[in-house]
């Protein structure tokens, strides 16, 4: 029997393929599925890539956030306890001593707590922020009032030597129309700072403060306030 047309076609058909996949030819759609794979591995590591990137760069931009905010954060905080001590030292409290020790008077910051050890025959007066420590000749003291009983000029020379060794300096002072004598220096291991004398009457009148912490404020509140009877 003859065969048709369209027999020996489909026969040609199925000898070609089957010589094909016999010489080792690649099927186009495995060629397709492969490539189509490898893209999407491709992909999917510039993904991957590409968030690990953007988390760590997320971490770090926040630590530096965290650490910029903490930085501001602590630093207005500094100006704010700034501020507050400066405002709690207004206004100021008066000292007002006895009328018979010539009356001293000076101005004070409220911060400050003050303690009288002596009042009579001779005058011994301590202040100190928050509070006032055991009274000594070693201890120092942001204000000590010391009105004693001696001459002027005598007291002026118990200074001599450590000006002469050059620990402390002497110039003369002038304040509220009050003249005097100032030092400035070491005065002892434990003491530095200033001294202010003044002659009040038959005795005289010691003006110190033994640390340099509280320069500023005997210099522009305590000095700057006071007044006494000559």
């Amino acid at each position: 029997m003859v065969k048709s047309f369209t027999d020996l076609r489909n026969n040609a058909t199925i000898m070609v393929m089957k010589n094909n996949t016999e010489s080792g030819e690649m099927n186009p759609l495995v060629i397709s599925n492969v490539v189509t794979g490898l893209i999407a591995v491709i992909f999917a590591s510039l993904a991957v890539w590409s968030y690990m990137g953007f988390v760590d760069q997320r971490d770090n931009v926040q630590k530096k956030i965290d650490i910029a905010v903490e930085d501001a954060v602590k630093d207005q905080r500094e100006k704010d306890d700034k501020r507050f001590i400066e405002q709690e030292k207004v206004p100021t409290r008066e000292y007002v001593g006895p009328e018979t020790l010539g009356r001293v008077s000076f101005q004070y910051p409220k911060t400050w707590s003050g303690f009288v050890a002596k009042d009579s025959g001779g005058l011994e007066a301590y202040f100190n922020q928050d509070i006032v420590p055991p009274i000594s000749d070693q201890q120092p003291f942001a204000v000590r009032v010391l009105i004693q009983a001696q001459a002027y000029e005598t007291v002026i020379k118990s200074y001599e030597g450590l000006v002469k060794k050059g620990d402390v300096k002497s110039i003369p002072y002038t304040t509220n129309g009050f003249s005097g004598i100032r030092l400035d220096g070491k005065f002892s291991k434990d003491r530095e700072g200033s001294v202010i004398l003044f002659q009040l009457r038959d005795k005289t009148l010691s003006m110190a403060t033994d640390s340099l912490k509280y320069k500023t404020d005997f210099d522009n509140i305590i000095m700057k306030t006071i007044s006494f009877n000559p």
